[in-house]
């Protein structure tokens, strides 16, 4: 008897009513009968691997093998043996033969993690599985057959993989005869603190405690923050809520303390001394541009007061800057400008004044922007220098992309290409 929606949904423990889920579990509901292949797509932490199981339980091949394979995990010296067997002797250590995971599923389903993952030669291996259903263990030369339902995942951006020469284009289209695409979790706000309740739940009665439980402006920031992570974060946050807070009741400023901010996006071989270094950099960088936009309007406060006259209240700290800055331009011969009150050139006087303050402004603009190139300059060489050269080390530890790191060298001219 072919299963609904809510049936399926019910019996893998699939929460959620988003149009865009429902969609991908419907399709693979009417394909699961047919042997057809499929290809799953979405970002990672959004549960594709649950749509391979739905697939191979509704399918009259559900009382033979299902195996699940991380393409991404297998180094690549070793893939080919172990998705199509090897001989003995056919490389070293291989001290008997051993079947692989193609000859083990014979009449089941392989799920085909990280698909885009698989190197250029085990892709040519596949795609013959896929169209003839044959296959040559390593070491041998006899071809050998087997009835497998492939379904596969990935989280790339297939046509940009085929078009970087990454994937073959063929194998992607057999594969891809079906498509179900997962949509992440920030586009399925509905779902999210169903999702959460879900999650509480299951640590209750893994840890024998009580279920946390939100308030309704914690539910309000669980929506509408991102969830780069997809459901995977929200269900660790879920298992960290459970664990360490003492209430059970949690509230929008317990919430956010768990809630990375876009600006602690930290890279992951960065380190916690790294980490904090790389704030204090970005502090030193944020009081830089602050001064630089004080002197900016404080330049502007000077322009107004020598070229129109008017009175302008001015601050201790102001009133200071003004009378340096007068000192300058003219070597005192104008009066000391008091505070709260600004006494303007005389009228002759400001034309002459006002092309001085351009060159002025001009130097101290150049000064300015050498003084933050240099610095950045200095970073940027230290990082490189502690790495040894090696710009992925680097970039991580700088906060910024190895592509922007590249820009930086040629336009420093630091050599450490």
């Amino acid at each position: 008897m072919k299963m609904n929606l809510q049936q399926v949904k019910q019996r893998f423990g699939i929460i959620g009513n988003t149009p865009l889920l429902n969609r991908g579990l419907e399709v693979a509901i009417q394909v699961a009968p047919t042997d057809i292949s499929v290809l799953v797509t979405g970002e990672s932490g959004t549960g594709k691997e649950i749509i391979p199981q739905v697939i191979h339980q509704l399918s009259a091949r559900k009382h033979k093998e299902y195996i699940a394979v991380n393409c991404g995990a297998i180094p690549e010296g070793t893939i080919d043996s172990e998705l199509f067997g090897h001989e003995k002797g056919s490389f070293t250590g291989a001290s008997g033969s051993r079947q692989g995971y193609f000859e083990v599923a014979n009449g089941g389903t392989i799920f085909l993690d990280e698909v885009a993952e698989l190197p250029m030669q085990t892709q040519v291996r596949l795609l013959r599985v896929l169209e003839t259903g044959q296959f040559i263990r390593v070491g041998s030369s006899k071809v050998m057959k087997t009835n497998v339902r492939v379904v596969a995942a990935t989280n790339e951006n297939m046509h940009h993989a085929i078009a970087s020469g990454k994937f073959r284009e063929d194998l992607y289209y057999r594969l891809n005869t079906v498509p179900i695409q997962l949509p992440s979790l920030r586009n399925r706000q509905e779902d999210i603190h169903l999702l959460f309740r879900k999650f509480s739940h299951d640590c209750a009665e893994k840890y024998r405690m009580p279920a946390v439980k939100l308030t309704e402006d914690a539910v309000v920031l669980l929506s509408q923050y991102s969830w780069p992570g997809n459901v995977r974060q929200l269900k660790n946050l879920v298992e960290q809520l459970s664990v360490i807070e003492t209430s059970r009741e949690i509230d929008e400023f317990i919430l956010a303390s768990y809630l990375p901010k876009p600006t602690e996006k930290v890279p992951i071989l960065q380190t916690q001394a790294n980490a904090e270094n790389f704030s204090e950099r970005e502090l030193m960088y944020k009081f830089l541009f602050d001064m630089k936009k004080d002197l900016t309007d404080l330049k502007k406060l000077v322009l107004e007061v020598l070229t129109q006259g008017i009175g302008v209240q001015l601050n201790a700290d102001q009133t200071e800057v003004l009378n340096r800055f007068y000192g300058e331009v003219q070597s005192g011969n104008l009066a000391s400008i008091e505070t709260g009150r600004a006494l303007p050139a005389p009228i002759d006087q400001r034309v002459s004044l006002t092309s001085q303050v351009d060159k002025f402004e001009h130097h101290e603009e150049y000064e300015e922007s050498l003084s933050l190139e240099d610095r950045e300059k200095e970073f940027i060489k230290k990082a490189l220098e502690k790495h040894r050269g090696k710009r992925k080390y680097a970039a991580a530890e700088l906060g910024i992309s190895e592509r922007t790191l590249y820009r930086k060298i040629k336009e420093f001219n630091l050599g450490f290409l």
